[in-house]
């Protein structure tokens, strides 16, 4: 028998167990999969519980719901990767071998890189929403909270999903309207970015929009620290910004693993064929979801075109045939703006965001970067797509792995993904 190891259960890995499970001969491999935590989060929905639109039930499940009774399932912390010796060191020890390995290990938030962000004042005035801790209190200060300067802040790129900052941003305006208290409320958007966003067309709509709602954006902004006794971010260059609440996207990273092993760049995301998905430095080890460096949004639904193309590319690895360079960047999402409305945007390595229809050319029924309620049930009812199609492996009908140009008024393309 030979061992097909995956590192890490969230949505990148379970997608891999469920695809690879179902296509793989299990008389040849064993299936096994690695991971410290028990539960399984929906992270899309962190976006929502702060505004108590989702309860804390509505954002997780027991991670072994969503495995295959094939795959086997080891709940245990990693030390180590070893790719020279094919084998990885458990925290307790023990040691796992492998003839092929899929580094599914995510990224997380990493607070402790600016100087002050984990003073004092965090959890208190100062907030992350990235996490399950995080959005939770975050809910709980916005249920009592009076007023005043909220900044929602990015400390720099790359993150989990690139609009979710603005999507906070609107919901906030929309929450402080409801609660009758929007004229009591001063919203500033703080980027290191020269817009809303990374591509011009869509930077250009969705800046609109905040001006539309009275969200102030300071751009350019490189936070060198947090200043937790007056309440202010600085900028390298002596920028400041005062708060009273802030709500902020630290710098994100790979797992520390990624460090332990030597595997990683500066932010511990391995490097990996932007197109195969196949480790730039070992032949046997195949990178998915957050954990790479390619240069796509880290967002569930790129993770989700990536376990497509990377389940054919692994079984042709194991039939020796040439890898297929099918993965082009496909990102796919809904832009929640509040009032229960939403964008949707579709894009991949070279073609940046732009208007048009989704996912047929001639009716949609969605719009791409338009306003409307269908997006924003879209959004909503992705959650459900998420627990009971995607998890387990299953295509969304009429959507493919890579982006379809039909529909898109395409004049404005041909944007390299930064």
């Amino acid at each position: 028998m030979k061992n097909l190891l995956i590192l890490g259960a969230g949505s990148a890995g379970t997608m891999m167990a469920n695809h690879l499970s179902k296509k793989m001969s299990l008389k040849n491999w064993t299936i096994t999969i690695v991971d410290q935590f028990d539960k399984h989060y929906y992270q899309p929905g962190f976006l929502f519980l702060p505004f108590d639109v989702y309860k804390e039930e509505d954002v997780y499940r027991e991670r072994t719901d969503y495995l295959p009774a094939s795959v086997s399932y080891i709940q245990k912390a990693i030390d180590v990767i070893k790719p020279e010796n094919n084998q990885v060191l458990l925290a307790d020890g023990t040691v796992l071998p492998y003839d092929l390995l899929i580094v599914a290990t995510g990224s997380q938030i990493a607070p402790g890189e600016v100087e002050g962000m984990l003073g004092s004042e965090w959890y208190k005035s100062v907030f992350d929403f990235y996490t399950f801790e995080g959005s939770r209190n975050l809910r709980d200060k916005l249920r009592d909270w009076k007023g005043g300067d909220m900044v929602i802040h990015i400390t720099e790129m790359p993150i989990k999903c690139p609009v979710a900052p603005l999507e906070f941003a609107f919901l906030a305006d929309w929450y402080f309207h409801e609660k009758g208290m929007r004229d009591k409320v001063n919203i500033y958007y703080v980027t290191p970015l020269d817009g809303a966003f990374t591509k011009p067309v869509a930077s250009s709509k969705l800046g609109h929009l905040l001006e539309e709602k009275g969200i102030n954006i300071v751009p350019d902004f490189a936070i060198a620290k947090v200043d937790n006794e007056n309440k202010k971010i600085v900028s390298w260059d002596d920028k400041e910004v005062a708060f009273d609440l802030l709500v902020t996207v630290p710098t994100n990273m790979g797992d520390d693993v990624i460090a332990r092993s030597g595997m990683g760049d500066d932010l511990n995301f391995v490097p990996t064929n932007k197109h195969t998905l196949q480790s730039s430095n070992f032949e046997n080890v195949f990178v998915i979801g957050d954990a790479t460096n390619v240069p796509a949004s880290k967002a569930g639904s790129v993770a989700h075109f990536q376990a497509e193309v990377l389940t054919d590319n692994i079984l042709r690895y194991l039939e020796g045939e040439p890898l297929k360079e099918d993965f082009d960047g496909h990102a796919n999402c809904f832009v929640e703006t509040g009032y229960g409305k939403a964008m949707l945007i579709d894009f991949n390595y070279t073609t940046q965001p732009v208007p048009g229809n989704f996912p047929f050319a001639g009716v949609g029924p969605m719009k791409l970067l338009k306003e409307n309620k269908v997006n924003h049930w879209g959004k909503l009812g992705f959650r459900w797509v998420y627990w009971n199609m995607l998890m387990k492996g299953y295509s969304i009908p009429f959507i493919t792995p890579q982006m379809q140009k039909a529909g898109k008024e395409l004049e404005e393309e041909k944007l390299e993904t930064v």
